[in-house]
């Protein structure tokens, strides 16, 4: 405050008097007011523009990254209602096992085209066919998910049970099986141990 200040040639020859040293920082550290306007950035972007495009390219990569890991099996990047170990567990279940309700697309289509023929008998048939197949695919998955639920429970615990895998594990069995996102990754009979 008081005094006179240094002049460059004065500055540049007290650097030169400091001798750096091997493993240390050799610097002043900066001071904190410094560190904090050099981290600041606005809440808000001032332009929207870039700002709406790199959110955008950076949603791109994320789900690019999603959608290779449904299709690998990349347990890192899966969606959040695909991750963990006891979601693994139901999905290898439900692809290692041959189940009606997987059948049900195929089935509605043939129902579907006896559906344009007005024959008594043939009306008797979709009756039958549509809610016969109903019945039985909902009753293959609740015994499903019981079995399922009581090797959850074996393995991993009570606390691994969520309240939506009974839902998880219908709604993968009542895919066909090439139409089964993340992909599956066991073989049929496989059942995981």
């Amino acid at each position: 405050m008081f005094g006179r200040s240094k002049t460059t040639n004065e500055e540049l020859a007290e650097q030169a008097a400091v001798t750096s040293r091997e493993g240390a920082k050799n610097r002043p550290t900066p001071k904190r007011r410094e560190q904090e306007a050099a981290r600041r950035r606005p809440l808000v972007e001032t332009d929207r523009k870039k700002a709406r495009n790199a959110d955008r390219t950076k949603r791109r990569e994320q789900m690019a990254k999603q959608r290779q890991a449904m299709l690998t099996g990349d347990e890192t990047h899966l969606p959040a209602r695909d991750k963990g170990p006891a979601k693994r567990f139901i999905r290898d279940y439900v692809d290692a096992r041959w189940g009606i309700g997987e059948f049900m697309l195929p089935v509605m289509l043939i129902v579907l085209a006896l559906s344009f023929v007005r024959q008594p008998w043939a009306m008797l048939i979709v009756f039958i066919m549509v809610y016969g197949l109903i019945a039985s695919a909902v009753i293959d998955t609740f015994l499903m998910w019981r079995r399922v639920k009581k090797k959850l429970v074996a393995k991993y615990g009570e606390s691994s049970v969520a309240r939506g895998d009974g839902f998880y594990a219908g709604m993968r069995a009542f895919q066909m099986r090439r139409t089964r996102m993340p992909r599956p990754v066991v073989k049929r009979g496989d059942y995981p141990s």
